[in-house]
């Protein structure tokens, strides 16, 4: 016999589940923007553009993926922000 309270779980544990699928529908593009932006971000280091990958760079990547990305790489290419530690050749070969 099926008691109120079994309905009740029941109906509680059916809200969590849909509540959690629309949350995860509304996230996802935002988690594959961010996926995609640190990729990027990290060629750009890989090639040596010295960019550094902070909460920020990741948030800026997450809404705006690959074009928030390049707005990443070229703010630290023109040592604005998102600049890493990545000395110049003709400094590092001075010191």
């Amino acid at each position: 016999m099926v008691t109120t309270l079994e309905v009740a779980l029941l109906l509680l544990v059916l809200a969590v589940l849909f509540g959690a699928y629309r949350v995860i529908r509304v996230v996802r593009p935002f988690i594959v923007n961010a996926v995609v932006g640190l990729l990027v971000l990290l060629l750009a280091n890989w090639l040596g553009l010295g960019v550094q990958i902070t909460a920020m760079a990741v948030l800026i990547c997450a809404l705006g993926g690959v074009p928030g990305a390049l707005l990443v790489i070229i703010l630290a290419y023109l040592d604005i922000a998102f600049a890493g530690m990545v000395a110049p050749f003709g400094i590092a070969a001075l010191g």
